[in-house]
């Protein structure tokens, strides 16, 4: 394709880029993909070309990607005879997200749907998307990772693009970022723990949850973690959501982990694990746990597995019941039935008398110290301080009573939360908080720069909670480029402005169709072994994958 700018034989002319498609006489040189009614969509040179047909006349318009909309036609002047021009259409907003989990494609899926010229490139650290639906899911769990497809399909819009095995902070910076996109989004989540900051933490034996949760679901950065199962009791510190996906991975059989996504070293690991009693352990009460009934549930029909609750816990709840809102009162309901009874039938006593493995909730206990082995090689035990309850409900505080007790463990896993940190200096960022300082998703004295997810608001809530939060953070940014808040800037811009310097540097930015290729080669190999997928776990080959 010849690229001019000025006359064109014909003499036709018009103002911005003139083009000359050389050797393209007939629609038949093309090659169909799709249909639109009564367009025949072609691609021509990586682009689309859309061709409508009118008596005498053939025009075809091809959504370019850089600087905007560019339009060929195509006029049968004579039936020998074609005159080829092009037309720039005024560009639309050039919008970058940082991050490509739930918050970067849900904040993505709510502006291409509701600004209809604006381009969205999302920017990832690892050369594959999803962030926490791909590393954060449990393997056991594949429903909630079918909204993988809702983000492929986003993903696949003309005006999206993905850019893989870019780091934001480091192979570009913010202010390039905004120099080249009109709006930047910062979506990258919260890829660090919290710590209690208690002696002993840094003993052999205890792990964060979340590395754990990637070691088993393949995050590259975790894929060396190999925890010390060697052990019959383990102990995770919180009572949420992934405090409950870590002591259930933990217990469940082999013959049910082994047909899902969990990597193999993973597998291999637990199938030699000594791990047979989890305690779960809380701060304040029952009340106030942080799981929700699907996850407790689970936990309580898990197979050749029985409840350690005492009853006693849950004295006095009966009449508070009443009073509660239907999720905490259907959770609270089965936290008592199970401490009574086991949550069971009478034919199901019987089962979970016979079973081999066990877990537990403990509440009203922090911990105060990470005990060592008498060599010092490894976590022995936790010594936790006995707590009381201020308050009511929700929002009861857990006070020292000055009581301790200590709890024999061989393994320790830290599932208090994650947090979000800093990427890029010129970022306002509340370290207090965790989170960048916002006002429905616009930066805090930041013109054009927004935030969602995580890094917005906490690490709290499920993946509903993060779309309403995309599409809040996503509303902000088209109306303020409807309203004219945001003026959007001509020339080079976008990803066109920001490869150069990325190859320069030698980044090999992943796209979607590369990552495509990755995706396919992981369910190759799974299939060959029974699983969904068997995840590639090495950045390195990830890239050479994509670049087959």
């Amino acid at each position: 394709m010849d690229v001019k700018t000025g006359y064109v034989a014909g003499r036709l002319a018009f103002r911005g880029v003139l083009c000359r498609i050389s050797g393209i006489s007939t629609a038949a040189h093309c090659h169909a993909v799709k249909k639109h009614s009564c367009e025949t969509v072609f691609k021509f040179s990586q682009r689309s070309l859309y061709q409508t047909s009118t008596p005498g006349q053939h025009r075809w318009f091809c959504h370019n990607s850089t600087p905007g909309q560019h339009r060929w036609f195509c006029h049968t002047a004579t039936p020998s005879q074609h005159r080829w021009f092009c037309h720039t259409s005024t560009p639309g907003p050039h919008v970058c997200i940082v991050g490509s989990g739930p918050a970067g494609f849900y904040t993505a899926q709510h502006i291409l749907k509701n600004h209809k010229t604006a381009r969205v490139d999302i920017y990832e650290k690892l050369p594959v998307p999803f962030g926490l639906v791909r590393f954060g899911v449990a393997p056991d769990h594949p429903e909630v990772k079918n909204v993988i497809n809702t983000f492929t399909n986003t993903a696949s819009n003309e005006r999206c693009s993905f850019l893989g095995n870019v780091t934001v902070g480091r192979d570009v910076t913010v202010a390039e970022l905004r120099q080249a996109y009109d709006a930047v989004i910062m979506s990258y989540g919260a890829d660090a723990d919290k710590e209690f900051g208690i002696p002993g933490e840094d003993l052999s034996g205890v792990y964060s949850a979340r590395a754990f949760v990637g070691w088993y679901n393949g995050l590259p950065q975790d894929k060396h973690l190999a925890p010390m199962l060697d052990t019959d009791t383990a102990v995770v510190l919180g009572q949420g959501n992934v405090a409950l996906d870590v002591a259930r991975i933990l217990l469940t059989p082999l013959s049910i982990l082994k047909i899902t996504d969990i990597t193999d070293h993973a597998a291999a690991a637990l199938e030699t694990s000594q791990v047979k009693t989890v305690y779960i352990v809380g701060r304040r009460g029952p009340l106030q746990t942080a799981f929700t009934i699907k996850e407790l549930r689970e936990m309580t029909k898990l197979p050749d597995c029985r409840p350690l609750l005492d009853p006693a816990d849950f004295a006095g709840l009966e009449d508070k019941v009443k009073s509660l809102q239907r999720p905490r009162k259907r959770l609270t309901e089965l936290l008592i039935k199970t401490a009574q009874t086991g949550g069971a039938t009478a034919q199901e006593a019987q089962r979970l008398a016979q079973a081999t493995k066990e877990w537990g909730l403990k509440f009203l206990r922090s911990p105060l110290e990470i005990l060592s082995s008498e060599d010092g090689s490894r976590v022995s035990g936790i010594r936790l301080g006995v707590n009381q309850l201020e308050g009511s409900d929700s929002s009861a505080r857990a006070v020292p009573t000055g009581e301790t007790e200590v709890l024999s463990c061989g393994l320790v896993l830290r599932s208090i939360g994650y947090k979000s940190e800093p990427i890029d200096d010129t970022v306002p960022f509340d370290s207090q908080k965790g989170v960048i300082p916002n006002e429905a998703g616009r930066v805090t004295g930041c013109k054009g720069l927004y935030c969602s997810g995580w890094v917005r608001r906490g690490p709290t809530g499920v993946i509903l909670t993060t779309m309403t939060d995309g599409f809040e953070t996503g509303k902000a940014v088209v109306d303020d480029l409807t309203t004219g808040i945001l003026q959007p800037v001509g020339g080079v811009r976008g990803q066109e402005w920001i490869q150069p310097l990325l190859q320069k540097k030698g980044i090999q930015a992943v796209t979607f169709e590369d990552w495509n290729k990755i995706d396919s080669e992981e369910m190759m190999r799974g299939e060959k072994v029974g699983k969904p997928r068997e995840k590639i776990l090495d950045v390195k080959e990830m890239l050479q994958v994509a670049q087959s």
